[in-house]
């Protein structure tokens, strides 16, 4: 049996003032601060040795991941970060008010954007000019995405780099985001299309998976 922890972020700063973030950076709120230090607190008393940690390349997403792993005393792990596990681009409604973008658009738009699997939000003009993205192909570089397309992003670097360490007995922590987490948890749970709009994936708190030989989930928990 091997052990896979997913944990969203602490509260960051576009969080409590209820805005899109998408790929943008946003710092960490003092209570998203506590927030991890509680999810690693958390962690501790599982007693869980982790040969790897995964985060996106996004600040609130690595300071979260780096303050879980000095919290379990695992700080020496190498984290890989990959601008695969970042959050859903948000296209041009980053940076936007939610609660102004229903009075905008309606209430029945603004919850197709954000929780259905196949809409896509309204695309930036150009793609983001981030160092960070030098590397990747322009054709890969969203002007705004879908779950599904940012499902589409994610289920390849789970099978290239999360699964084959799982299946060589090595646990594996992942820090990443709400959206991308939900599209990661829809993969291994199978879950429908349609059933994804229901799954909702807290700040700071983990979720444990027990996964047996082939990578099938026999316990799932979220611990709090």
């Amino acid at each position: 049996m091997v052990k896979l922890v997913l944990i969203r972020h602490g509260q960051s700063l576009a969080n409590k003032e209820n805005v899109y973030t998408g790929w943008n950076d946003a710092p960490l709120t003092k209570k998203g601060i506590i927030q991890a230090r509680h999810a690693g607190y958390l962690l501790r008393h599982e007693k869980i040795s982790f040969q790897t940690a995964h985060t996106s390349v996004l600040m609130r997403a690595i300071k979260t991941a780096n303050i879980v792993l000095d919290e379990i005393g695992q700080s020496y792990l190498p984290i890989y970060k990959t601008w695969r596990l970042n959050e859903r681009h948000y296209g041009a409604l980053r940076g936007l008010n939610k609660d102004y973008t229903r009075e905008l658009y309606g209430e029945e738009q603004v919850a197709l954007w954000r929780r259905s699997f196949y809409t896509v939000p309204p695309l930036l003009k150009v793609q983001d000019q981030d160092r960070r993205y030098a590397q990747v192909p322009s054709q890969s570089l969203p002007r705004g995405e879908s779950l599904k397309m940012a499902y589409d992003r994610i289920v390849p670097y789970w099978t290239e780099m999360i699964a084959p360490r799982l299946l060589a007995g090595e646990n594996q922590l992942v820090v990443a985001h709400g959206s991308t987490l939900r599209a990661l948890i829809k993969f291994l749970e199978h879950i429908s299309d349609q059933g994804i709009d229901g799954v909702e994936v807290e700040n700071g708190v983990p979720i444990v998976y027990d996964l047996d030989r082939y990578l099938k989930i026999i316990e799932k928990r979220i611990i709090k």
